[in-house]
């Protein structure tokens, strides 16, 4: 068995609800270093297309383009087709056009505001930061505990949701204010803050990620406990809705359903005592790598897709509404030295 291999399984109905929902899905692996794109194929199979990108994390859809943070770069990934144009059955190609070099910062999520601005976390320097021309990043806000910048990790800053086209909330692993302090806290030490007030809304969660606002409220993945839930933002509780049979990262919502990303656990000390591993073993559960589709009505989950062999671990994933069966470009062969479009003039 080879052990570059990766074997795709999926329940029957996913391309379907993909049709149906008339979207298609991206989604990351920094442990493998790909960018997955989701589609269906004219007969109605799936299409999995796969790009490599160098520890790629955070992932955002914004207009007809994707960015991408990966090792030491953040990605503006556009697409290269004019509308109704396809390239080879791909309704999108998406090309990597502009890069902004920023040194390894840990580049987690990444959102772009309704003003246009890219505000990624800075998980690093345990701050939301935007891009510059001329540095590595510029610092916005960070957590009220944290006394200075500082390339420390303090409390593993990972998720961040907009609210009204703002940056509204991020989530966080620990409160500290040491190098790698966090990992104390893994178990329960996880809070979400409001970055408008630097107050937090919710405490006591284990090891949160991807925090998102839709229709007025405000979901995360408590990935420590393996459940996706909402914070009720009047008394601060995280009320549970769905089990996740996987350590969960990655989280978009798409009407009455989320598209979740799920990992396998890692033997090691970041991912120990904690109450997944409880939960999958009262459950007579393994931990699985993939993407399920919750439908946040009953908390069932309704569609699902399943990745065994070289990826184990995902970690962001987004909608593209409007699209098919995307591709992209990467930079691994010469496929982008001969793809070459011409725009309009001025």
């Amino acid at each position: 068995m080879s052990d570059a291999r990766l074997e795709i399984l999926s329940s029957r109905g996913l391309p379907g609800w993909l049709t149906v929902q008339a979207l298609s899905l991206a989604f990351t692996t920094y442990q493998a270093g790909k960018l997955f794109l989701l589609g269906v194929q004219p007969g109605g199979r799936l299409s999995l297309f796969e790009r490599t990108f160098s520890r790629c994390m955070g992932l955002c859809a914004h207009d007809d383009a994707l960015w991408l943070t990966t090792l030491f770069q953040i990605w503006r990934l556009e697409n290269a087709l004019p509308p109704g144009q396809e390239q080879g059955g791909h309704d999108r190609l998406y090309v990597p056009r502009v890069a902004y070099t920023t040194g390894d910062l840990d580049a987690h999520d990444l959102a772009v505001t309704s003003a246009g601005q890219v505000v990624f976390v800075n998980t690093l320097f345990s701050c939301l930061a935007t891009l510059s021309d001329r540095a590595s990043f510029v610092p916005l806000w960070r957590p009220p505990f944290i006394s200075r910048l500082a390339a420390e990790d303090r409390c593993h800053l990972n998720g961040l949701a907009l609210e009204d086209g703002a940056p509204a909330y991020v989530t966080l692993v620990g409160r500290s204010d040491v190098a790698d302090g966090w990992r104390e806290h893994r178990r329960s030490g996880g809070c979400i803050l409001d970055v408008r007030t630097s107050e937090p809304v919710c405490e006591g969660l284990s090891m949160p990620h991807s925090p998102r606002v839709h229709a007025g409220r405000l979901w995360l993945l408590e990935a420590g406990s393996g459940h996706l839930g909402f914070v009720d933002r009047a008394s601060g509780r995280f009320e549970r809705v769905a089990f996740l049979p996987g350590y969960a990262r990655g989280l978009c919502i798409v009407g009455d359903h989320a598209v979740v990303g799920l990992s396998k656990l890692r033997r090691s000390r970041t991912f120990a005592d904690l109450e997944l591993g409880e939960q999958l073993s009262q459950r007579g559960a393994e931990p699985r790598c993939g993407l399920m589709v919750i439908d946040l009505r009953s908390g069932d989950a309704v569609h699902w897709l399943r990745l065994d062999g070289i990826v184990e671990e995902l970690y962001d994933v987004a909608a593209l509404p409007g699209v098919r069966q995307p591709m992209a470009l990467g930079l691994q062969s010469d496929e982008i030295q001969r793809t070459i479009t011409i725009g309009e003039p001025a």
